[in-house]
């Protein structure tokens, strides 16, 4: 089988792992999958179930005997890839990724290690309808699991003559297919960078650096043909948590969002719009403890041969978005 070549190249980012066990990645989307999980903590869990629920369209699949609330975008094939928790203040509590299988969590454990960051086995069954885990804490403060079994329950649709669309009812609200990507705030950025390209072989996909000194303050990352799975962005302080992206079937669905997100007086950050970096047209918006949102669609087709995409705070505007030309301040100074 052949192996991919990793794009990390030494002249621009740190020097990679001593110990070169690379040899064992195997080809594309055959290792991590995808970002498949979620869980934020929101300090009303009513507001935030009509949030997410009523207003955004999310199902909700069950609520367990903790009091955390599950739900999934309706073309998610998993049981669930979006959790609430109460809690006194809002942010992030993890973020995790369905591998391929049991022996590419095996072999992941051991990059992990080499990488040098603790690795805890979480037994199957611990985390509902799921197999067992894997858990570190990334260069960023951020809390991550690795996973290869969740249990399945489809779209609806069936996997047998399965059509294209869901019985009525199915979407609705924001008309949300699924759970897309994430933006962490931390220190370390280019540690994770290393972390995702070296050891789960994701792609740098594009980069922001300051113009005067060439310093990563975003990195943008892709483990399939998205522009990003995940991306981070420089904090001072670490286990930031800028945004959960939720992915739309086109810039219409987007529009229709933004009436409803309007119709309902949800707290705007920015109105459609399109990101330079990444390509992908954009809503931002306020859930009712003040974490981020957005909706997303279209961008880019991303390729392992795709070269990185570089970006200077000369064009900060520009890069952050292209309709108005403005960055706001707030993407700054605003997370949870």
């Amino acid at each position: 089988m052949k192996t991919l070549r990793l794009r990390w190249r030494a002249s621009v980012h740190p020097k990679p792992l001593e110990k070169d066990w690379r040899g064992l990645a195997t080809m594309s989307m055959r290792g991590v999958l995808r970002l498949s999980e979620v869980q934020i903590r929101v300090m009303d869990l009513a507001a935030a179930r009509e949030h997410y629920g009523a207003r955004m369209g999310l199902h909700e699949v069950m609520q367990d005997e903790k009091g955390l609330v599950y739900y999934k975008p309706w073309d998610d094939h998993e049981h669930h890839s979006f959790i609430l928790r109460e809690a006194d203040a809002p942010g992030i509590d993890y973020v995790a990724f369905r591998v391929y299988d049991d022996s590419t969590l095996t072999r992941l454990t051991a990059g992990i290690e080499s990488f040098g960051l603790r690795v805890e086995h979480i037994a199957a069954g611990v985390y509902p309808k799921s197999g067992r885990r894997i858990q570190f804490v990334a260069p960023s403060g951020h809390l991550m699991q690795l996973y290869a079994e969740k249990e399945l329950t489809g779209n609806t649709l069936g996997y047998h003559n399965p059509g294209v669309t869901p019985d009525e009812g199915v979407i609705r609200g924001y008309r949300v297919n699924r759970l897309d990507h994430v933006l962490l705030g931390g220190p370390n950025i280019d540690e994770c960078a290393r972390l995702f390209c070296d050891v789960f072989d994701f792609d740098l996909s594009e980069k922001i650096i300051d113009a005067k000194n060439d310093m990563s303050l975003g990195v943008f990352l892709s483990c399939s043909t998205k522009p990003h799975d995940i991306a981070f962005q420089l904090q001072d302080q670490p286990n930031r948590f800028h945004h959960v992206s939720f992915f739309l079937e086109s810039v219409s669905d987007l529009y229709k969002a933004a009436d409803l997100i309007g119709k309902y007086r949800i707290p705007v950050e920015v109105p459609p719009n399109r990101h330079g970096v990444t390509r992908g047209a954009t809503v931002y918006f306020f859930d009712p403890s003040g974490n981020r949102n957005e909706v997303f669609a279209e961008g880019y087709v991303h390729y392992p041969d795709t070269p990185t995409l570089i970006w200077d705070t000369d064009e900060i505007d520009h890069l952050g978005f292209t309709h108005d030309n403005h960055m706001r301040q707030s993407f700054f100074d605003v997370l949870t």
